[in-house]
């Protein structure tokens, strides 16, 4: 079965994201390095079957691309142009980063760990591509 990745991608650093085969649940795997992302997923294509990518895109309030937009925009080219064949899914990054955060206070993460960003990263790829694969389930239950 394939899957589906989730990135939240950011200027210094990326998060990434993985849902089961099903497609029912996403699960961070890793941050790593923006420069080196379209290298990460290149191998990680070579272990596993990828059918979609499900990028965050960061928007204002009023609905309109933040400043950050143009980086993801950036990057998306760089997606179309390495991997023609998977398509692309942009979801509302909106409020994540803060998601993220709540999520690891919940989850019991102490306070000198929660400082590390490359969890926060990694937790909002995951909350970004949760949030693509409920409301595919919600689309799919009314077709």
């Amino acid at each position: 079965m394939q899957r589906i990745v989730g990135i939240d991608y950011g200027k210094k650093r990326t998060g990434v994201a993985v849902s089961d085969p099903l497609g029912v649940f996403a699960t961070p795997i890793c941050t790593v390095p923006s420069g080196t992302i379209v290298e990460y997923l290149k191998k990680y294509i070579q272990k596993e079957s990828v059918s979609r990518f499900v990028v965050g895109y960061p928007m204002n309030l009023n609905n309109t691309p933040s400043e950050g937009a143009k980086f993801v925009d950036q990057f998306l080219n760089l997606l179309k142009k390495h991997f023609p064949n998977i398509p692309v899914t942009l979801e509302d990054e909106r409020f994540t980063s803060k998601m993220a955060f709540q999520t690891m206070i919940d989850g019991g993460v102490k306070k000198m760990e929660r400082r590390d960003k490359s969890m926060v990263d990694k937790i909002s790829a995951a909350i970004i591509l949760q949030s693509y694969l409920d409301s595919a389930a919600i689309r799919e239950r009314r077709e």
